[in-house]
């Protein structure tokens, strides 16, 4: 495991600092330069965007990452250790980028997904985005309180994490006085243009 997160960092055009920063976190078996590709689609030029990697391998595939382990007989192993990682990474930032928490909005897909509900919520960060995500069982222990605003985007074919998974999701931060966006697509366990434009559109208002 490494001792911090590496990261993809892609910064706006300009020498200025950016109006705020977008992270966002690759699920099980994925890397950061499989997000980066999706950069150019979501259209925000004057935000910076910082792409962590997971700091352990994936079990099944060598380039892949994973914030801990899924397989069955592992269960969430690693994850105490990832989300301490992940929090003192985010933690740092603002000294290395000159914005702050306020105006960072954490995402994730998938495992990464669950990274940024379970992490993000304990953080005084802009807003979340949980894109075919699913909940921490640690989560719903929280105690009601004041919670970054968070989108919830998730396909109605969702063959690897189930729709019920959103539902759940939205429930539980719901429960917890979390202002909720929800929106479900007739997809599967992916990303689409429409769920990056509804990304947009809430980034936009949420640092606006």
């Amino acid at each position: 495991m490494t001792p911090t997160l590496d990261f993809i960092r892609v910064s706006p055009p300009t020498n200025k600092t950016p109006d705020a920063l977008i992270v966002t976190l690759h699920g099980w078996g994925a890397n950061a330069q499989d997000v980066a590709s999706l950069i150019p689609y979501v259209n925000l030029p004057e935000y910076e965007f910082l792409l962590p990697n997971a700091p352990y391998p994936h079990p099944y595939t060598d380039t892949g990452k994973a914030w801990y382990d899924l397989r069955t007989e592992t269960m969430y192993d690693g994850l105490v250790e990832s989300k301490q990682l992940l929090i003192d990474w985010l933690q740092s930032l603002e000294s290395h980028t000159g914005v702050p928490l306020s105006r960072t909005i954490l995402s994730g897909f998938s495992q990464g997904g669950a990274m940024t509900l379970d992490v993000g919520l304990s953080l005084p960060l802009a807003g979340l985005v949980v894109m075919s995500g699913y909940l921490h069982p640690s989560v719903a222990m929280l105690n009601k309180g004041i919670f970054p605003p968070t989108l919830i985007m998730h396909g109605t074919q969702d063959e690897v994490v189930p729709l019920k998974a959103a539902i759940k999701s939205r429930e539980v931060t719901e429960s917890l006085g979390v202002n909720v966006e929800y929106h479900e697509f007739a997809m599967g366990h992916e990303i689409n243009l429409q769920m990056l434009e509804v990304l947009r559109t809430f980034v936009i208002n949420t640092i606006s």
